[in-house]
């Protein structure tokens, strides 16, 4: 997870602007691109950037490591404190409808951004497979347990596993009839990636539910459901960016109880009948 530090020495900027004669011809274009779009950079992956910038991922790491952060998330996060965020005058809306706003407008977004082909084989995927295994960490981990609890609804099995050592280990027990559904808004999650990687090499099937096309999450996925919601670092976990992932599992979740109606209907009725007895 993020670490909640704030700016304890020079802000990012002047670190960048004091190492700029030590940089590589490489090192430079990643500093004249993060110069020229720090907005935009907050809601890059490290494959954006390294693709925005003209160099290679490997190259990107080194960049922000020489530069004494842990990584791009980690600069990103310092980074974030540092660039100036969106005003909001009194007369603008009240917080109250800006958040409404920012969660319709997340849920329209990435119903545009749904391929509607790729959501099919995903439900098909999941419908044919009695090995069905979600992995999240953090909020992403959150919406896997409402997947969970939406799929055991309808009859269908699934285990969501949210600490990072478990995932490795349920990874190695993978085979060709798995599915893994990787949850993860950045695609940069290294937890979940050194687990997606794992059940790739298991030669199980992985759909991705995620914001970006490219990051180090997609280069293992077999379909990826991208939502729309980007959000700063400042910002990890908000409602919006669960709002989107839950609209991305509520589909899924849909296709599947239509494909199989008759028995979801079943299981739903029996299951409100058992929970009756539970509620006074």
């Amino acid at each position: 997870m993020m670490d909640s530090r704030t700016i304890a020495g020079p802000k990012p900027s002047l670190l960048m602007e004091q190492h700029k004669h030590n940089f590589t011809k490489s090192e430079h274009k990643i500093y004249e691109y993060i110069l020229s779009n720090p907005n935009q950079v907050l809601y890059h992956s490290l494959t954006e950037l390294s693709e925005l910038s003209g160099v290679a991922e490997a190259t990107v790491l080194r960049f922000f490591r020489k530069l004494g952060f842990k990584g791009f998330q980690d600069f990103k996060f310092l980074f974030a404190q540092e660039v100036p965020a969106a005003d909001h005058s009194e007369n603008d809306e009240s917080f109250i409808y800006r958040i409404r706003n920012n969660i319709i407008q997340a849920v329209e977004d990435t119903s545009d951004v749904v391929d509607a082909e790729t959501l099919e084989k995903c439900i098909r995927a999941i419908n044919d497979s009695s090995d069905v295994v979600i992995f999240g960490i953090g909020s992403s981990g959150i919406a896997g347990l409402d997947m969970q609890n939406r799929l055991m609804r309808i009859g269908k099995h699934v285990s969501v596993i949210t600490d990072s050592h478990f995932q490795i280990m349920r990874a190695s027990s993978l085979n060709e009839n798995s599915v893994v559904i990787a949850i993860s808004l950045t695609g940069s999650t290294k937890d979940i990636i050194d687990a997606v990687k794992i059940a790739k090499e298991k030669n199980a099937a992985v759909i991705a539910l995620t914001t970006y096309v490219k990051s180090p999450l997609t280069k293992y996925a077999d379909h990826i459901l991208l939502s729309s919601a980007k959000e700063s670092p400042l910002d990890s976990g908000s409602l919006v960016s669960k709002i989107a992932q839950l609209y991305l599992i509520d589909l899924i979740c849909t296709g599947l109880t239509m494909n199989n109606f008759k028995n979801a209907e079943s299981v739903k009725r029996e299951i409100t009948e058992h929970i009756a007895s539970k509620l006074y």
